[in-house]
């Protein structure tokens, strides 16, 4: 007897045998136990997952000897014949190779006669979307209202090429793939009762492969059988297959968090030993990574279908989560640009240094394995193997190397004030001479003691300058004169040195060579540190008229203007309100404009006005602004007026302040709506995103 080949031996031949798509059999088996009957049905799905079997077993429902029921008796002539593929009622189409509308007119010719010798006749047309168009248009009135006795089973693989007149005349039903769990199962079952050996992992990787065909898993089964000589095994399946053992994905894995270079090209090279897709290497370490982060969010959800539970738990325990998306994304970004490469294993290769480069930064709490040195050469701070220098790197304080000089002098008294270089020797009066003999190793805790005092007001990163700063030296040095003492890194600090010695905090550095000549200024004092956070506003008092009035400023004059105004003692009212309405509608610009945002009307007597300005302003005001200001008054109310300008502080709010109000007012405006946006708070609540201080400004809007 010839052999005869698994996914033909083990085709299903009752419902009850179908492995999967439960959602189409259910429908199915009740309307065959309810006789409610369509007379069209079309199967829809990728290849091997069960069309023209499900379409088979439904014409076996249909025709068999013990009547119409889903539980066909198999046992009758009619059963046995639709099992053999030679009962004469069951008519299957290959619409493949049967396109044209001739064929199809041929066909549609015998429907009007009754079946021979079953209750329906069936037509079984498979692949229905190779038919052309013309075909599709002769099926039509026939597939809508068909003889009682006809029934049409219509299967395909790409129904969207179907015409919707098609569909439309059938009860679709949609096949899904199988997953590999379903397909390990299932491949469990034939080959026990095959009595063939095999190991789990095995079906696995066979699962996998067929890529949701339960067809295909049985042809790939069969093949198994025939490389292993009768036994289904891992490492032949393998082999067969061309796949990747997963031990060495470990490997390349386990290199990658060591931060190990030299391990990770090691790894690399024993994989190009077995000339492997890399690709396909890339794709095998995606799934282990989808594995990892499955198993970060939920343990209990990673399978053991491939035998490597416990090595993804323990990567997932060692791997921050952030870490495994990270390499995920950058793997998936590779795979895509692999095949621009020059070499493919070149193009794998970057992609795991672009990996071993680029990993996230440490995260508070995340597990993490200590990065390997890499070869990679550092910078020294300093060779000199000068005790007192290294102790002055070491200190937590500014140091500056001066130039060097002739020899070391002892001083008796402190330096001249405003010179804040300290030379490489001087001390204090009070403090013994440095000598040539050399100082103890770790003079660190003596510093650290000594430069206590001024811990809070030195910044912890690297106080020296890119470039020399031209500071006049002979101005007092303010800040520093606060500081209790200079720092003497060999003295033993006996007392807090008196104030005229303002010098910044130094450590005294062994004579050496440096790269230029001029010395490099220690960092502010705390206090002024904030200044580098946020820069001082840019606007001033009659900037923010022209969002208000519109006119336009020079930039000579904004780099000499004032702060933003304060708000106003008392709001505007009585002849101050009515300079608030009369003020944007003369056309003044320029400095006049700002003279005049920052006045305020306190007098009318006739022709007589009195104005009061802003002292602050006064740099800007003159007899030139002031008849400006009066010919703008005269043009505007067609009469000569007589203006009396003040310097003195308005009581009322003035223009510049009221424009500096109505801002603040959108700026709050602005700020709220974005707090209270609900995209906003959903990004803030879904990925911990934050609103940047200063960021938010208000749209443009009509005054």
């Amino acid at each position: 007897m010839s052999y005869q080949v698994l996914a033909r031996k083990w085709r299903p031949r009752s419902f009850r045998e179908m492995v999967g798509q439960t959602h189409v059999l259910k429908a199915l088996i009740n309307a065959l136990d309810n006789q409610r009957l369509h007379h069209a049905y079309l199967f829809t799905g990728t290849r091997g997952v069960g069309k023209t079997t499900i379409a088979r077993i439904l014409a076996k429902c249909l025709n068999c000897e013990t009547g119409v029921s889903s539980t066909p008796c198999g046992q009758c002539s009619v059963c046995r014949e639709i099992d053999e593929g030679r009962f004469v009622d069951l008519i299957e189409v290959d619409a493949a190779s049967r396109t044209k509308v001739e064929d199809t007119r041929e066909l549609l010719d015998n429907v009007q006669y009754s079946p021979t010798r079953g209750r329906y006749k069936v037509y079984l047309i498979d692949e229905v979307h190779m038919l052309s168009s013309h075909s599709f248009n002769a099926l039509l009135k026939t597939l809508e209202e068909p003889p009682p006795h006809v029934k049409f089973l219509l299967a395909t693989t790409d129904p969207q090429k179907l015409p919707v007149t098609i569909l439309s005349r059938c009860l679709q039903f949609s096949l899904k793939n199988m997953p590999p769990e379903r397909v390990v199962e299932h491949l469990t079952h034939v080959l026990g009762a095959e009595n063939v050996p095999f190991e789990e992992d095995a079906l696995w990787l066979l699962g996998r492969a067929a890529d949701g065909s339960m067809r295909d898993a049985m042809s790939l089964t069969d093949q198994a059988i025939a490389f292993g000589e009768g036994k289904v095994l891992a490492a032949d399946v393998r082999a067969m297959l061309g796949t990747l053992d997963h031990g060495q994905v470990y490997g390349v894995l386990h290199a990658l968090l060591e931060g190990d270079a030299r391990a990770l090209l090691e790894a690399v090279r024993h994989l190009a030993e077995q000339g492997p897709d890399w690709g396909g290497v890339l794709a095998e370490m995606l799934n282990v990574l989808h594995r990892v982060a499955i198993a970060q969010a939920l343990p209990e959800a990673v399978d053991n279908g491939q035998g490597d539970r416990d090595r993804v738990l323990a990567l997932a325990q060692a791997l921050p989560a952030e870490d495994v998306q990270f390499y995920y994304q950058m793997g998936l970004i590779g795979r895509r640009d692999l095949p621009l490469a020059p070499d493919p294993r070149g193009g794998f290769e970057m992609v795991l240094l672009r990996m071993l480069a680029f990993r996230p930064a440490d995260a508070e709490g995340a597990p993490r394995s200590p990065l390997k040195d890499l070869g990679i050469s550092k910078a020294t701070a300093d060779s000199n193997p000068n005790p007192v220098a290294g102790a002055a790197v070491a200190a937590p304080v500014a140091s500056i190397a001066p130039p060097p000089v002739a020899a070391p002098q002892p001083q008796t008294t402190p330096a001249p004030a405003p010179a804040p270089v300290v030379e490489a020797a001087p001390v204090a009066a009070s403090a013994p001479v440095i000598e040539s003999a050399p100082v103890p190793v770790e003079p660190q805790p003596e510093v650290a003691a000594v430069a206590e005092p001024l811990a809070p007001a030195v910044e912890p990163e690297p106080p020296v300058a890119e470039a020399p700063v031209d500071l006049p030296w002979d101005e007092p040095a303010a800040p520093v004169a606060a500081a209790p003492a200079p720092v003497e890194p060999a003295a033993p600090a006996p007392a807090p040195a008196p104030a005229p010695a303002p010098a910044p905090a130094v450590a005294v550095s062994a004579p050496a060579p440096v790269e230029a000549p001029a010395p490099v200024v220690a960092e502010a004092p705390a206090e002024d540190d904030d200044r580098d956070e946020e820069p001082p506003p840019a606007e001033d008092y009659y900037e923010v008229d022209m969002e208000s009035y519109g006119y336009l400023e020079s930039e000579a004059q904004q780099e000499a203007s004032e702060p933003e105004p304060e708000p106003a003692a008392m709001p505007a009212t009585g002849l101050a309100a009515e300079w608030l309405d009369l003020f944007p509608r003369l056309g003044l610009a320029g400095m006049t404009a700002s003279i005049g945002a920052n006045c305020t009307l306190v007098a009318v007597d006739g022709d007589n006005w009195h104005l009061h300005l802003d002292p602050g302003q006064s740099a800007l005001f003159n007899p030139n602004q002031q008849r400006r200001l009066n010919d703008a008054l005269n043009q505007f109310h067609g009469r000569t007026l007589t203006l009396q300008v003040t310097l003195q502080k308005p009581e009322q709010e003035t223009p510049a302040q009221a424009a500096a109000r109505k801002r603040a007012e959108r700026q709050r405006q602005a700020e709220a709506s974005i707090a209270a946006d609900p995209y906003v708070l959903q990004m803030k609540q879904q990925f911990a995103a934050v609103v940047r201080d200063g960021t938010i400004e208000p749209l443009e809007a009509k005054a």
